[in-house]
This record gives structure tokens, C-alpha cells and sequence, in this order.
């Protein structure tokens, strides 16, 4: 794996277990193997670069896997109950929600940089209009399909912030119980 992509990767992971400021920059060198002049060279403006790359390719795997769940279902609600599923089996398996959620970023560092809140708000828009394109084409007018896909996308976000919290995966069985009315046409 070329160095570059190894950082990302395993930086990503450390900014979603730990958060943004919980990883210092010594953690960052020595769970990457690299050298502060290696970090550097491949993000010249240091830590938040490197942030703004993992939310990058977080917005990428992200999106392709709610666009592999949207095209594989025939309903919103078939879909959304899959990745509700999926979430909460990776939580039961692991005890967290890796690679799937930016809310822990979104939170630190949104309020404090504007190209670390552009790159997080990218990956809710996507996620935003998979929802939306698949409720329109059920039927939902294009206004209702964004309020709800808003909706979805805040229920789903807050279930997995609300898992992490409480050390439960009964917030997202919450959330895929109460899907049926929130996507009725």
C-alpha cells in the first residue's frame, strides 16, 4: 500500500476512535511508522490536511456502500433497514462503529475550520440525495424526498452517536422501528 493511503487509513481510523484532538502528533508518526518529515511531505499543512483527506475518503467508501445497500433494495425502507443491520452488527461485533460515521469530527472541528466542515457536510449531502433520488423514485415529491432524506440521515447519524454513547445497540433498533411511518407515501 503506497505511504499516503497507509497515513489516511490509519489515521482515519485513530481520528474516529479517539477524535480529532485526541491524537497527538507522536501517536500519529508511530501508529503510521512514519516520521514527522514523512507526514509532512505528504500533507505540507500538517494535521488538519491529513484530517481533511481521511473525511475525503471516508465520503468515498461511505457513499459506495449506501449506494451498493440503495441499489440492492427495491425500497427506501428495505435498504435503510439493511444498513441499520449492518450498523448494528458491527456494533455488536466490535463494540464501535468504525468507518461509518463523522459525527465525533463533526462536532470538534466543524465550528473551528471551514474546509474541515465543507469536507464533513460533503458526505451528509451524499448520503442526503442516495436517499432522496431512492424515495422519488417511489413516488415521494422532490420536496417531501429531501425533508425526509434529511430526517433519515439525522436518525441514522444520531442512532449511531446515540449506540456509542450508551454502549447499546438499542438506538438504531429504535430508529428502524419507527422507519415504517417516517417512509409511508
Amino acid at each position: 500500500m503506497e505511504t499516503k493511503s497507509r497515513i489516511i487509513e490509519t489515521a482515519t481510523a485513530l481520528f474516529q476512535l479517539k477524535g480529532y484532538k485526541g491524537v497527538g502528533l507522536n501517536e500519529l508518526l508511530r501508529e503510521c511508522k512514519i516520521t514527522k518529515g514523512s507526514l509532512y511531505h505528504h500533507f505540507p499543512n500538517g494535521k488538519e490536511e491529513l484530517l481533511i483527506a481521511c473525511l475525503h475518503s471516508l465520503n468515498e467508501s461511505i457513499t459506495a456502500q449506501i449506494e451498493g445497500i440503495f441499489a440492492h433494495y427495491p425500497t427506501t425502507l428495505e435498504a435503510t433497514e439493511a444498513m441499520i443491520d449492518m450498523l448494528i452488527g458491527q456494533y455488536e461485533k466490535t463494540g464501535t462503529i468504525i468507518g461509518y460515521t463523522v459525527s465525533s469530527m463533526v462536532s470538534e472541528m466543524a465550528t473551528l475550520s471551514a474546509p474541515v466542515r465543507t469536507a464533513c457536510a460533503e458526505l451528509y449531502y451524499n448520503t442526503q440525495a442516495i436517499y432522496s433520488k431512492k424515495l422519488m423514485a417511489e413516488g415521494f415529491t422532490e420536496s417531501s424526498a429531501q425533508s425526509i432524506a434529511v430526517s433519515l440521515s439525522a436518525l441514522v447519524e444520531g442512532g449511531m452517536m446515540l449506540c456509542l454513547a450508551q454502549k447499546s445497540s438499542e438506538p438504531l433498533r429504535t430508529v428502524s422501528d419507527v422507519l415504517p411511518k417516517l417512509l409511508r407515501n
